[in-house]
């Protein structure tokens, strides 16, 4: 007869595995909240004291570190001197162990959880028993996931055990499961101790979906969760309609979010290759449509749109227009998702704005051969705050579309300037090697809708003042800009030359 381990946390589609096991001439060996639901069941066990010879101590925080289960569980089949320890010693060898773990994370993720109790729910004797079992995969077969009993029953029925193979992909399972178990810990406590640089950067994430391909059809990708997921996520949003998206529409979906969370108005973010081609504000969802929509006609088709209002019908009808890849927003009227689901492509996706600020501290982004780590840019600025530069000095209201043109910049890639009035973006020029193309480009996009409104954010400083100088040639009233370089004085006196109100933030906010 062999010999089975079992205890688990979560005991989902327990009891018909260990019934599984019993039927092919397996012995259960098993543990406190364990044996009681198999006893329940009326499957017979034998309590892990029987096989210790030691009771369960410190509240239960020692019952399986011993070396009538380790033994069981690391000694060689193959080599007669282990086989003899064990006749010796009475130990009798354990060939299957199914574990699952304290539920650590779930109690961390609990708002109120204190430390004392995250403490309690890390596992030290499954780790070590998943880890024994793994390391001897050869004759022990180690199942930390229940997705995998119905394949380890039907290979036990059928061959009496499980195969090499598969006790080998079980192991690597079993420590993957271990790695991100202590992840978890690691990440906890790290936090707890307030550290921001530790030596290990311990990570984990849990795949949720194997993609169709990546940022080209020809590459393999693969979409990983956080394993402490975020509400306000692309992640985490409902899909009520559409085609699953593609990495690319999760980019282009998570910077959308990313720049609609910047505001309060009613707002529509239209985004493009992961840069924002039209940003309108307005008294309601459709005023503010119309704007972002009008901000670049050509550019907005196939775009990914976010908005921060749930999408009434009259603003479903104008987007239905046109081709859109994906639509999110905190919610549909019934009418409006009927028009807009009439389109069988569109991905339509909600999302609980009501946790935007509820963001990870920081955000991190492959390099070859290592990562980068950083906090996100989720500064809160007041333009109170603001330095004027100028002898013109900025009006309150276009101090108000000022940050809003910063908000709007701030998501751009740099090098990064926009141009906005207090309804909408004017023009956008992004990701240019130097900052006067960016300028020019976003100037030639506005065209006439330069007026006596329109003002001009930039996302870093001016390295000399041609910037100004082509604004205020061009019809710009008012600018912001981080300051700092040795040359703000050009700029300044540029910008006096032309009547502009200048203000500087200390700020800047590139985004590569």
């Amino acid at each position: 007869m062999k010999r089975a381990l079992v205890s688990v946390s979560d005991k989902t589609n327990l009891v018909p595995f260990v019934k599984g096991l019993v039927a092919n001439d397996y012995e259960i060996v098993s543990t406190g909240g364990t044996k009681k639901v198999l006893d329940d069941a009326g499957i017979k066990t034998t309590g892990i004291e029987d096989v210790t010879h030691f009771p369960e101590i410190l509240d239960g925080r020692v019952k399986t570190l011993n070396p009538y289960v380790h033994g069981g569980l690391l000694a060689r089949r193959e080599l007669p001197e282990h086989m003899a320890t064990l006749k010796k010693l009475n130990i009798t060898p354990i060939d299957l162990v199914c574990v699952n773990l304290y539920p650590f994370k779930e109690t961390i993720e609990k708002p109120d959880v204190k430390l004392a109790d995250a403490i309690e729910n890390i596992d030290i004797g499954g780790p070590s028993m998943v880890r024994s079992a793994a390391k001897n995969y050869r004759d022990v077969t180690i199942v930390v996931d229940q997705a995998d009993y119905d394949q380890v029953l039907a290979e036990i029925e059928d061959g009496g055990d499980t195969t090499l193979d598969t006790r080998a992909k079980l192991a690597a399972k079993a420590f993957r499961h271990t790695a991100a178990y202590d992840a978890l810990i690691s990440q906890y406590l790290t936090k707890q101790n307030g550290l921001a640089d530790p030596e290990k950067l311990t990570l984990t994430w849990d795949l949720k979906e194997t993609m169709r391909y990546g940022e080209n059809s020809h590459q393999q990708a693969w979409l990983y969760e956080d394993a402490l997921p975020k509400s306000y996520s692309v992640l985490a949003a409902k899909q009520l309609h559409g085609k699953k998206l593609s990495y690319n529409n999760i980019k282009d979906a998570d910077e959308a979010l990313r720049c609609i969370r910047e505001f309060d108005r009613p707002t529509v973010v239209a985004m493009k290759h992961m840069n924002p081609c039209g940003i309108g504000q307005g008294a309601n969802l459709e005023q503010a449509w119309d704007r972002a929509y009008k901000a670049d006609k050509v550019s907005i088709f196939g775009g990914v749109i976010a908005l921060n209002r749930q999408v009434d019908l009259a603003t479903a009808e104008k987007m239905h227009k046109i081709f859109l890849e994906i639509v999110i927003a905190p919610g549909f009227d019934d009418d409006a998702y009927a028009v807009l689901a009439k389109k069988k492509n569109i991905r339509l996706l909600t999302v609980d704005f009501s946790k935007k600020d509820e963001q990870p501290r920081h955000e991190v982004v492959s390099v070859m051969g290592g990562l980068l780590m950083q906090e996100q840019d989720v500064l809160n600025e007041d333009y109170h705050d603001w330095k004027c530069i100028t002898d013109v000095k900025p009006t309150e209201d276009q101090l108000k579309t000022l940050m809003f043109a910063w908000k709007a910049v701030k998501h751009a890639k740099s090098n990064a300037i926009v141009v906005a009035n207090d309804e909408r973006t004017l023009g956008v020029g992004e990701g240019q090697p130097n900052r006067i193309d960016s300028l020019k480009i976003a100037v030639k996009h506005a065209g006439s809708a330069i007026d006596d409104r329109a003002v001009m954010a930039s996302d870093a400083f001016f390295p000399f003042g041609d910037c100004v100088e082509f604004a205020g040639q061009h019809g710009i009233k008012a600018v912001v800009q981080p300051g700092g370089s040795i040359r703000d004085q050009e700029s300044i006196d540029m910008a006096n030359k032309y009547g502009i109100a200048m203000v500087t933030t200390g700020v800047r906010h590139f985004r590569h």
